[in-house]
């Protein structure tokens, strides 16, 4: 019986994280795919090597060319300028337009039948254009931003509580970035609610060291994170390709749900087979709901920019 095939577009430091993750995870055979000769080639040969420590059962191969990532069943969208230090999400979006743009041109016609996760920032901004330019259905074009955000939460809540993170759940909504929706009254730890475990100011403190998540590593660093960014896509494509119909928040096109009115924006999602199988909708309370607008308005701002960025890039 063959591999699933998955591809990866971009073989920078997520690019890279994500394949090594796949191949660990022994989730398909990959291919890895960046423009810059060599670089891909490069990171599959080192990747591959392991096989010769600890044997796996994937192949992974690097490319510069778009034939070789054909019928891929989850094409993983990395590539895109970096965020760096003082350079905020809105700033990425007129070049990142153009690369996804062209990315998304090759999916639709190497990959017409595959589920796209786009990780590249501005993140739900980039869901958006990937969707517009390949036309695929709404359930196959899905963001990775909620799984990375929730994977934070948790630790910094893994970490005051003295627990592991492994045993707290935890919903996020809204755009990627300072306006996500951390909703601690649906966050537990083995069940029991945080509330019951922390006071208002501690939790309050720690949503705002989630939503400052990123640009604290890019402060660091220097540039943006990549390994937690990559686990979350390949937990994203292990629900979809093991049709486990895993509850994932996640960047997904919603239209009736939460009256968003047919924007990508992160709530939780049940991904399987299909991509997002189902928006779960949750009864928000008005403070929630302030918040989750604040974050729409955000992404229906970004949108309205992609759709003009597009008509001047796009040929007629």
């Amino acid at each position: 019986m063959a591999n699933d095939k998955i591809a990866v577009i971009g073989a920078g430091n997520v690019g890279a994280a994500a394949a090594q993750m796949l191949a660990d995870r022994d989730l398909g055979d990959i291919v890895l795919l960046d423009i810059v000769k060599g670089l891909a080639q490069g990171k599959a040969l080192d990747i591959s090597q392991i096989g010769g420590i600890w044997p796996r059962h994937f192949r992974l191969a690097g490319t510069t060319e778009w034939e070789r990532t054909a019928d891929s069943k989850i094409v993983i969208v990395t590539c895109g300028l970096p965020r760096k230090a003082g350079m905020s999400r809105d700033d990425l979006l007129v070049k990142n337009v153009q690369i996804v743009r062209e990315v998304s041109r090759n999916i639709a016609k190497y990959c017409p039948a595959a589920v796209i996760i786009v990780v590249c920032n501005p993140l739900d901004a980039m869901v958006y254009a990937a969707a517009k330019v390949t036309g695929f259905a709404r359930e196959k074009v899905i963001g990775m931003a909620g799984a990375l955000d929730c994977a934070r939460f948790n630790y910094f809540l893994g970490c005051e509580l003295g627990v592991s993170s492994e045993e707290i759940t935890s919903v996020l909504m809204g755009g990627h970035g300072d306006d996500m929706v951390p909703l601690a009254r649906f966050t537990s730890v083995s069940g029991i609610p945080i509330t019951e475990l922390l006071d208002e100011q501690k939790i309050s403190s720690i949503i705002e060291r989630t939503r400052k998540g990123g640009i604290e590593i890019v402060n660091l660093l220097g540039h943006s994170a990549y390994y937690a960014p990559a686990a979350g896509v390949v937990k994203m494509t292990e629900a979809i390709l093991k049709d486990s119909k895993t509850i994932v928040p996640c960047c997904a096109y919603c239209e009736n749900e939460y009256d968003v009115g047919g924007y990508y924006i992160g709530v939780p999602a049940i991904l399987g087979k299909n991509g997002v199988e189902r928006v779960l909708e949750l009864r928000l309370t008005s403070s929630e709901r302030t918040q989750f607008d604040k974050s729409l308005k955000h992404v229906r701002e970004l949108a309205a920019k992609i759709e003009e960025i597009l008509e001047r890039i796009m040929p007629s």
